[in-house]
């Protein structure tokens, strides 16, 4: 029997990542997509935050922010970023490490148009990360930017996805006495094949 048969049978991780978002998203209670997002700030100071996972492609994964934000900032600067994606129900988590960069083409536009209307105006109201002075004020802000779009606010250009190419994901299932499977496929540079090593709990 190979290695990884069941659940972690795959030839590419993506297709396994595919799979196993597809399972929690009929056991988790809330957000099964919800991911653990990792930055550093100027000063190498890592930054950690929850945030949705909207695609996963054939090569990377997607999720879609204010760039202006913390999280835009540090990511823009750096160049790269990490997630853990956990589920309880499942007892497994996917942890990826890799180059991050903008993702605002047409999949942004269509993922934004898709978004409620209450979202959209909140994503022009909202000066992420920033000082707020007030709740009030920000929902003044949200009136002044729904008289000025209507019911059809096009997507802000300092909003969009990020796109994650990983060159490390880990894929990780409990085991009883804490002897956990993990399996961990690393991809240096994108012409280099994956290479799959089984790691010790």
């Amino acid at each position: 029997m190979s290695e990884r048969d069941d659940i972690f049978a795959g030839e590419s991780p993506f297709e396994i990542a595919r799979r196993w978002l597809a399972e929690a998203d009929s056991l988790e209670p809330n957000d099964p997509n919800a991911i653990a997002l990792a930055s550093v700030d100027a000063d190498g100071l890592p930054n950690v935050r929850m945030v949705l996972l909207k695609d996963i492609l054939d090569d990377g994964f997607v999720f879609y922010t204010n760039y202006t934000s913390a999280k835009g900032q540090e990511i823009a600067a750096s160049g790269k970023a990490a997630f853990v994606l956990h589920w309880k129900s499942l007892r497994r988590q996917i942890r990826v490490r890799g180059h991050a960069a903008r993702f605002d083409g047409p999949e942004a536009d269509a993922y934004f148009a898709s978004r409620s209307l209450k979202s959209r105006l909140g994503a022009w109201s909202s000066p992420q990360s920033q000082p707020l002075e007030s709740r009030a004020s920000l929902m003044a802000e949200v009136a002044r930017q729904t008289a000025r779009h209507g019911t059809n606010p096009p997507r802000p250009p300092f909003w969009g996805g990020i796109r994650i190419d990983p060159v490390e994901i880990e894929f990780w299932a409990d085991g009883a006495f804490r002897l956990h499977d993990r399996f961990q496929w690393r991809k240096p540079s994108p012409s280099d094949d994956w290479a799959i090593t089984r790691l010790a709990p």
